[in-house]
């Protein structure tokens, strides 16, 4: 079986990307406008939850701070994520390729994604059917993910094109109905929203904006006024990134 592009493309790149979306500015956005949204009205004390595409772990921290109680492991394509994970969370990190082929247990009560599921553009229908596969019945599947439906996308195409950190035949923004047709019927989706404005950008995508980190806590603050604003905007057209929660049937 071929390797999967994204598995070298993320190992050359993850000292960068580890040191833009995982400081101390990126993490409190994603505190405030990822995880309290995809979360809200939910309770994961003492569940069992699978992190997709975990990376270095900083999510299963910001889980644990929001449900004390509960037990993470990590799920990652890259095997220095998941000496990472392992690394900052005390927590075991499984090497998985959601693309692939692949035998697994249906053992948790919820898995989450952040910004993983549009690495996996390869075979959509595999990864879910991945996902599904590690899920109890009932169980909770939420995501957050690039939005195709941007009022912006053609940039963002243009942008993928040009960008070393991009692998553009592996990756690229995603319409949530397609991810609906690709799960075939294993998954209610239960809620979907639409989200994200200038500090998404510039404060959460600072590597590939190029915004210096040493700036991103002297723009976080007033960017953070703007971004509660924007989060507001109705429609999907206005904002690059949306989050679902789903249940696995």
């Amino acid at each position: 079986m071929n390797a999967n592009p994204q598995e070298q493309h993320y190992e050359t790149i993850h000292d960068a990307y580890a040191a833009h979306y995982y400081d101390h500015a990126s993490n409190d956005y994603r505190r405030r406008f990822v995880m309290a949204p995809l979360l809200h009205g939910l309770d994961l004390n003492n569940c069992t939850v699978a992190e997709l595409a975990c990376g270095d772990g900083h999510n299963s921290v910001l889980l644990k701070e929001i449900f004390p109680s509960v037990r993470t492991e990590g799920f990652d394509l890259s095997p220095k994520a998941c000496r990472q994970y392992e690394l900052n969370t005390g927590l075991p990190a499984h090497k998985l390729d959601l693309t692939a082929s692949a035998e697994l247990e249906s053992r948790f009560d919820a898995a989450f994604i952040i910004g993983g599921l549009h690495h996996c553009v390869a075979d959509l229908p595999a990864t879910l059917r991945n996902t599904a596969a590690l899920l109890k019945p009932g169980a909770k599947f939420l995501m957050y993910e690039p939005s195709a439906n941007f009022m912006l996308e053609p940039l963002r195409k243009a942008w993928y094109r040009a960008d070393k950190y991009f692998d553009v035949e592996t990756e690229r923004a995603l319409d949530h109905a397609e991810l609906v047709a690709a799960a075939d019927g294993r998954f209610k989706v239960e809620r979907v929203f639409y989200i994200g404005g200038p500090a998404y950008f510039m404060i959460l995508n600072s590597l590939v904006t190029r915004i210096p980190i040493k700036w991103k806590n002297g723009l976080a603050k007033p960017l953070d006024g703007d971004e509660a604003v924007w989060n507001k905007l109705p429609g999907r057209f206005a904002c690059p990134v949306f989050g679902a929660n789903r249940t696995r049937l």
